[in-house]
């Protein structure tokens, strides 16, 4: 993190500081602002940056010495459970007001900034803080991408853009041999292409046929094989990263038809799905041309409109987009989403997010996402990938 820049933030937020605490791993936004992935850490730790003056460790002094020598500030350790109250007692010393910023959020309203137990919330509140979330601290220091990170993205967008390409080429070379292709076999066509480019993935990507493509979260079986058959409709969700750490994910999703004539629900539910995902891009590109606030769960309410105008609503399930982290695709950025939560943080120049509406219709055989990844540069909002308009025939 840049120490200097967050003071002033936090300063302009009125905060007396970022209160960052993590106990065992269970909170890896805290592990990812002070790089200490694959350090051995096992008792909890806090860490204070103060809207004025030099930051602030308290470790156990048992792994004083695993805390990395690049975090800065001054260091105090404790052994026991009353050293580690005193200790914080001490680093909240000297603040003014004691309004601390903590990876919380009220009402775990948006659950994926609640990452610090409710007995340390207790324990910080017992001292005097008043504590408020830290999300938009979270998104602006932790998720905002360099021009290098950006280049990055891009690379990975033409890269995966590229696999999945060649997936639904194989899918149609192999049926004109009279052969039908698995699913995985198809997932592990596109992870070795991943492995060719240098990218790396948290997970397999989802190869999804029919009644699979209605499961939003469907893996594909090696023990239960899946053929893909002339007339399937066929999804394809992939995502990955060029392998530093700090490279962002590229995350899409497209639709493939076996065959020259889709029937006419799927064209549909097609159509729908596409509309939905342009009105949100829509809304973003009007928003930054306006130079207007624009709130995540605002881009979830005009795809998620459409989609209910239409009367396919119901079958929406899950929000229409999250942010682009980098150890996995989904980051701690504001999320599109008005659905699982209500996402009021502002979209930030330089932050990456999907947009990825779906229709699940599981019982008939079928189910549509289309999945893109919305980088707002300095000069707009630009999609690195390509943009999917209509169904992919595979002849």
């Amino acid at each position: 993190m840049d120490i200097p820049a967050l003071q002033q933030a936090l300063a302009a937020q009125e905060l007396d500081g970022w209160l960052l605490y993590d106990f065992h791993g269970q909170n890896p936004t805290a592990i990812g602002a002070l790089g200490l992935g694959g350090h051995m850490l096992t008792r909890r730790w806090a860490y204070l940056v103060p809207a004025r003056g030099e930051p602030r460790l308290l470790v156990h002094a048992i792994e004083r010495g695993s805390f990395p020598a690049h975090v800065p500030g001054r260091r105090e350790s404790y052994a026991s459970w009353q050293s580690f109250r005193a200790g914080l007692e001490r680093m909240l010393e000297g603040l003014p007001g004691r309004r601390l910023a903590m990876e919380y959020f009220p009402m775990a309203g948006i659950p994926y900034l609640s990452r610090v137990d409710a007995g340390t919330l207790e324990l910080v509140r017992s001292l005097g803080a008043e504590v408020v979330s830290s999300g938009e601290l979270v998104q602006q220091f932790l998720y905002r991408l360099d021009d290098r990170q950006i280049e990055s993205h891009a690379r990975s967008c033409r890269a995966i853009d590229e696999a999945k390409d060649e997936a639904f080429a194989r899918v149609g070379e192999e049926h004109r041999r009279g052969r039908e292709p698995a699913e995985h076999e198809i997932q592990d066509l596109l992870m070795a292409r991943f492995a060719e480019r240098g990218l790396v993935t948290d997970h397999p990507p989802i190869v999804a046929v029919n009644g699979h493509a209605g499961d939003p979260h469907y893996v594909p079986s090696r023990e239960r094989p899946t053929p893909i058959r002339g007339g399937d409709l066929l999804l394809i969700d992939l995502w990955a990263r060029e392998p530093r750490a700090d490279d962002p994910y590229a995350d899409i999703t497209w639709m493939a038809f076996c065959g020259d004539r889709p029937p006419p629900k799927v064209q549909e539910i097609f159509r729908v799905t596409a509309d939905g995902r342009d009105a949100g891009f829509g809304l973003v590109e009007r928003a930054f041309r306006a130079r207007e606030r624009l709130e995540g769960w605002q881009v979830d309410r005009v795809v998620r409109d459409h989609i209910a105008s239409k009367g396919y609503g119901e079958r929406f399930v899950h929000r229409t987009g999250h942010s682009i982290g980098f150890a996995s695709p989904h980051g701690d950025g504001a999320n599109m989403d008005d659905l699982e939560t209500h996402d009021t943080r502002v979209l930030l120049e330089r932050t990456a997010f999907s947009i990825e509406p779906g229709i699940y219709l599981p019982e008939e055989g079928m189910g549509v996402r289309l999945e893109i990844d919305v980088v707002l540069t300095p000069g707009g909002p630009r999609i690195y990938s390509k943009l999917q308009q209509e169904l992919v025939r595979i002849a």
